[in-house]
């Protein structure tokens, strides 16, 4: 889709990860504050990279590591508008 939300996770400098079992403890040198996440969570930032990419870009290229099953990009999309609410990504301008 030309006009689906694009997004671009912190910098790797401001983010420490701290896998613990099921979960992952985040913490975010900026704001001071430490989150709590589980999977997918890792994995979307993971897959993010340093570029901008769509919830169907994120799709895809989760796709080639995980079996994933119905509206994938939905679900990814949903995921990213709650980190951008957190503030570990940023929502960035649509594809021109």
């Amino acid at each position: 889709m030309d006009d689906e939300p694009l997004y671009i996770r912190a910098a790797a400098a401001d983010l420490v990860w701290h896998p613990l079992e099921a979960l992952t403890l985040v913490y975010d040198r900026r704001s001071g504050i430490t989150h709590i996440v589980v999977e997918p969570v890792p994995e979307i930032m993971e897959a993010m990279g340093d570029a901008p990419a769509s919830a169907a870009d994120l799709a895809e290229r989760l796709s080639a590591r995980f079996d994933l099953e119905g509206d994938a990009a939905s679900l990814i999309g949903a995921r990213l508008t709650e980190l951008a609410a957190l503030g570990l990504i940023e929502r960035k301008q649509a594809h021109a």
